[in-house]
């Protein structure tokens, strides 16, 4: 396979590949996304081969400059039919919900009771970047442990490494983007070199695995 060559080629020999057909251990409850440089092609590719039965919320961290406006979710809104919203304070996590962290905050994820809530930070930036991708993903794991997928995407840093770590020590699955594919590698590389991760894809590939991520929550249920 294409990818899986290009992945040895991006990280080296010393790591293995998963088994293709690897039952996931636990039913994902939330799906954390973290990109940078060439993150909204990147994302907007991910979201539009995605059914609209598609079912697990989705949290995600994108480096925005501090002025940008408010237009990203309207333009994610034009290539799917999920609700893409800027993310709130004390906001509840709906099933097939998609929430972006706003410009200049930082986006956590807590547990209150049975459900997930979204919380903001203005606190400092995280190597460089505020919203960070390594506090989300962080959050994500110590409120829903292993019942987290994080998927890292094309991005010009190393923000995201230490969250995907924190992820697996937790119990979660971490999918990359093949670093040969995205805009800007080193935020895959960075994230590969620092744990092993599940799964190395390309964005088409990327939401064919969530979209089986999904279909293993349903039959859960």
């Amino acid at each position: 396979m294409r990818w899986a060559h290009s992945w040895q080629l991006a990280v080296g020999s010393g790591a293995s590949l998963p088994t293709a057909n690897r039952q996931l251990p636990t039913a994902p409850e939330i799906i954390v996304i973290g990109c940078s440089l060439g993150g909204m092609h990147a994302l907007q590719t991910i979201l539009s081969h995605l059914s609209t039965d598609f079912c697990v919320p989705i949290v995600v961290a994108q480096h925005r400059h501090r002025n940008s406006n408010e237009g990203l979710p309207a333009f994610f809104r034009r290539s799917t039919k999920f609700n893409v919203v800027d993310a709130d304070d004390k906001q509840w996590i709906e099933p097939s919900h998609v929430y972006l962290a706003p410009a200049d905050y930082h986006l956590l994820v807590e547990r209150n009771g049975d459900r997930g809530e979204l919380h903001l930070s203005c606190e400092d930036a995280v190597r460089y970047s505020r919203p960070s991708i390594d506090v989300l993903f962080e959050s994500a794991a110590d409120a829903f442990g292993a019942a987290v997928t994080g998927v890292i995407l094309t991005g010009s840093n190393e923000d995201g490494a230490r969250g995907a770590k924190r992820i697996k020590e937790s119990g979660g699955i971490v999918i990359v983007q093949d670093p040969l594919t995205a805009e800007a590698p080193e935020m895959p590389r960075a994230a590969v070199a620092a744990v092993k991760v599940d799964r190395v894809l390309p964005l088409e590939g990327i939401a064919a695995y969530l979209a089986d991520v999904c279909r293993t929550v349903v039959a859960r249920r």
